[in-house]
């Protein structure tokens, strides 16, 4: 009877010493895999997140099972998701191979039924994450996108828009949306013909305000009166305070 008693009371403090050990270094973990994984769980993340739950979860209901490799275990698969993360980074390739694409659901008021079918998203979905937006009709989107992450992000239209300081003005400047038109250093002809224009007129643009490789700039946006935006690569921006918790 005491000899089980011993027996009880060590396996109780096997499983304190590596619920103590394990959580620590999964916060560990957490902090070298990034905010980027935390906040947006792509589906890729989303994967490495419920590996590394199994595993810390084996570890901590079998004192069977060696500690030293469930760490070990732990570090392979932060690691290998630090790669990841850092080739999608930096070939867009690879991110639309292991993630989902931005999704059009609503132009115009008008539902996109072949898109919701494609991203299998029901109505009622799209509905109540327009509700939860405080959105009651489809009229007023003028866009709605599903992202990568799952998440709704609506553009309403100008009439329906939260007032700002351009509203109290008589007439309102109507700037509509900005289109990603060069994604590190690549044009996307697409976003040109759509708002029909060509790569001459954009290369001619850009020669006007005095850039002259398309390499140095890594975002460039253009909206509907043909105004661009860039942000280039080398450019080195500076908060001008800093956020803290």
């Amino acid at each position: 009877m005491i000899n089980e008693m011993l027996e009880w009371v060590k396996e109780i403090v096997v499983l304190y010493g590596r619920i103590i050990t394990l959580v620590p270094f999964l916060l560990i973990t957490a902090l070298f895999i990034g905010k980027r994984s935390i906040s947006e769980i792509p589906v890729f993340d989303f994967l490495i997140i419920i590996t590394l739950a199994v595993v810390a979860g084996v570890d901590i209901s079998n004192p069977n099972i060696s500690h030293l490799n469930t760490t070990i275990a732990i570090s392979a698969i932060a690691f290998l998701q630090r790669v990841i993360s850092t080739l999608i980074i930096k070939n867009r390739r690879i991110g639309k191979l292991i993630t989902f694409e931005p999704t059009i659901v609503i132009q115009n008021g008008t539902m996109l039924v072949g898109n919701l079918k494609r991203i299998r998203y029901s109505l009622d979905n799209i509905l109540q994450m327009l509700r939860e937006k405080d959105i009651f009709n489809l009229t007023d989107v003028e866009l709605a996108i599903v992202e990568a992450n799952g998440n709704l992000t609506v553009y309403k239209k100008a009439n329906k828009s939260f007032v700002t300081i351009e509203d109290l003005e008589i007439k309102k400047k109507h700037e509509g949306i900005s289109y990603p038109v060069i994604l590190e250093g690549k044009i996307d002809s697409t976003v040109l013909n759509q708002l029909n224009l060509n790569e001459k007129w954009l290369i001619n643009q850009l020669q006007k305000k005095g850039i002259k490789e398309l390499d140095s700039i890594f975002f460039a946006s253009i909206n509907d009166n043909h105004e661009l935006h860039f942000s280039f690569v080398n450019e080195v921006t500076k908060a001008t305070h800093r956020i803290v918790h």
